[in-house]
């Protein structure tokens, strides 16, 4: 359940990073549950633990987190890729849980304590960036690594080769992971290394055929490092 992917040394970029999903709309193990929504939790080095998303159901966000040893505590910034249920519910009972969260970051139609609206495309730690809030619906998360960008998507409600092009701005994309909705412009991945796609995505089976070699199953309890 854990892909490991060695990149070379760089004294510029993430070196160790982790992403593990801990909601999602199945579950590879059967102490997890599975719901419809999406989190991920992003661990870089040197850089805070980010929650991407909350899930819909706070109480499936915080058994997950628990069966994973994950400790909300340790969490110190969320970013909210959109404003729908399934990626939101779970906020205000992990903001109960840990109360200390620095910064939030989100588009520009929510309003809470600590928030941080990202309209534009731009940087929120060296190697860390937020594509913006695209068509004024949801924004993505990148992490540029020594491999290229890793891609973070909720549910790319904007078009995926707007998301992309909205990243690439930062750097060559390695890899998207997370909700895909209805994306069937398969050539757009023909270059990318690692295809993850989660929660929403309507077309799992034509990518995997398509990228055998790239494809990752998703699922709660899927741990991808690099």
């Amino acid at each position: 359940m854990i892909l490991k992917v060695v990149p070379p040394v760089s004294a510029h970029l993430a070196n160790n990073m982790k992403i593990t999903i801990i909601c999602d709309n199945t579950a590879l193990k059967s102490n997890l549950q599975a719901d419809w929504g999406f989190s991920v939790l992003v661990e870089i080095e040197n850089t805070p633990k980010i929650l991407f998303d909350t899930g819909g159901n706070r109480k499936i966000l915080l058994n997950n987190m628990e069966k994973l040893g994950i400790d909300p505590l340790s969490i110190e910034e969320i970013f909210i890729s959109h404003l729908h249920s399934n990626h939101i519910g779970g906020l205000d009972g992990f903001l109960k849980v840990n109360q200390k969260i620095k910064k939030i970051y989100v588009p520009s139609s929510l309003r809470l304590k600590n928030e941080v609206i990202l309209k534009e495309p731009q940087k929120i730690h060296d190697d860390v960036f937020s594509t913006g809030e695209l068509e004024g619906i949801e924004q993505s998360m990148g992490v540029e690594t020594d491999k290229g960008t890793i891609l973070v998507v909720g549910c790319s409600h904007p078009k995926m080769g707007y998301i992309l092009d909205a990243a690439k701005k930062f750097g060559k994309i390695y890899a998207v992971i997370g909700g895909m909705h209805g994306f069937s412009e398969f050539e757009l991945f023909k270059d990318l290394k690692l295809i993850c796609p989660t929660h929403c995505t309507q077309h799992k089976a034509e990518l995997k055929k398509l990228y055998p070699k790239k494809y990752i199953e998703g699922g709660a309890g899927r741990i991808i490092e690099i």
